[in-house]
């Protein structure tokens, strides 16, 4: 009975995040996962009972408790039978890189978290429809299995991509003279092209460009996208000064560079909506906006029980409909708040004498993780960088001139 359950709730979820039109049913389900999860998942039944919960006195998605994502280091959180596992990812780790732990899902939960990664690229990062070559800045899922980043770019490839796109991080390193050669071919065709990978392996990028006075003029219609690294923060710079750097490395206007917030605890990324708004027209705030199978909340930062309303900072709370095969709800250390129709991270949240204080972390988050190998991926990664960079030609077809990024950014505004 508990498989058939399963199925039954994998399936309905599935087909809403595919087509959620129609009536609002998140607090429906959310109620339906919350009792199967309670039953079928004996880490997170016993964090309940706890806290003295049980779903008999839960009438509200707000009220269903979430699991704090430490915990995910320390326990195995699943819905379902161990040996169904077909996916595992590493947790971050980034509080504690000693206490990595690893998300298990099985194949519904392998399912629903690529249904959720095809709608979000799909409506946010190339809402136009359009397939495009795109160029990834991170390691493939054959290099790192366990990574969710790769599994969910491999898709993305899969869905929106061109046979010109792949990625250009490998167990030797960063192979920037292929990913140059690839960008160059793009540039030259005046193909559009979106740049996807780490926040961190931009940063460096742009600082080794500056460095060599070299700038990039990518097609009109390209796009940059950062996932990971530095969550609230961009490296050595603020977020506008971030968008700032892309527009003055590679011609790319702020409304095409986008943050893609992502972790393994819970399946659903949540995209910025700065280029769905810039198409339809709408003048907003960037934000990352509410999803139908998804609600995040802001928990004050004292007791993590109140729900606190828009605009005040605090913890991030995440329950997205996709998390089936672990828990519904999960607990975040990142510091963010509410908008009327979405939400926005600042950092991670730094805890000063054992409380957390309301000025995120500075410290920088390593973009592949703390396990060995990544680090010393992410380190090569920089070497080449500043290595190739300096080597290019100031007048290669990739570097035309100031005022020829200018005019092209200044057509795209008007187009």
């Amino acid at each position: 009975m508990p498989d058939a359950r399963r199925q039954e709730l994998f399936e309905t979820i599935r087909d809403y995040i595919a087509d959620p039109q129609g009536e609002d049913r998140f607090e429906a389900l959310a109620l339906e996962v919350f009792r199967f999860q309670y039953g079928a998942n004996e880490a997170y039944r016993a964090y309940c009972e706890g806290k003295g919960i049980d779903p008999a006195g839960v009438g509200r998605w707000e009220d269903i408790p979430a699991y704090p994502s430490d915990a995910f280091k320390k326990n195995l959180v699943i819905s379902f039978p161990y040996e169904k596992t077909v996916m595992a990812n590493i947790t971050g780790g980034t509080s504690d890189p000693d206490l990595r732990g690893i998300i298990f899902r099985d194949e519904y939960g392998r399912e629903l978290v690529l249904a959720a990664n095809r709608k979000v690229m799909g409506d946010y990062v190339f809402p136009e429809g359009e397939r495009m070559p795109i160029l990834v800045l991170a390691p493939s899922p054959e290099t790192a299995p366990s990574m969710g980043m790769a599994i969910g770019m491999a898709e993305t490839i899969r869905s929106f991509g061109t046979e010109q796109s792949g990625f250009f991080i490998t167990r030797r390193g960063f192979l920037i003279r292929e990913f140059m050669d690839r960008l160059r071919e793009l540039v030259v065709a005046g193909k559009p092209v979106a740049l996807i990978g780490s926040t961190s392996a931009f940063i460096y990028f742009f600082n080794a460009c500056r460095k060599n006075g070299l700038r990039f003029a990518l097609p009109a219609g390209s796009r940059i996208v950062d996932g990971g690294g530095y969550r609230g923060r961009f490296g050595d710079c603020d977020r506008d000064e971030y968008y700032e750097r892309c527009r003055d490395t590679f011609g790319v206007d702020p409304a095409y560079c986008l943050n893609v917030l992502g972790m393994a605890e819970s399946a659903t990324n949540s995209a910025d909506s700065s280029l769905r708004d810039l198409l339809a027209g709408a003048g907003r705030e960037r934000i990352k906006p509410d999803l139908p199978w998804c609600r995040v909340a802001a928990m004050d930062i004292e007791t993590c029980s109140r729900v606190l309303p828009p605009g005040e900072v605090g913890l991030l709370r995440h329950y997205d409909l996709a998390n089936l095969p672990t828990v519904l709800g999960v607990q975040t250390d990142n510091l963010g708040y509410r908008t009327d129709d979405g939400f926005e991270i600042i950092g991670r949240a730094h805890v000063v004498d054992g409380k957390v204080s309301p000025m995120p972390s500075e410290k920088p988050v390593g973009p592949m993780g703390e396990k060995k190998v990544f680090s010393f991926l992410d380190l090569y990664m920089k070497f080449s960088i500043n290595r190739y960079v300096s080597r290019i030609k100031k007048d290669d077809p990739l570097c035309p001139c100031g005022e020829a990024i200018e005019d092209m950014i200044a057509r795209e505004r008007v187009d």
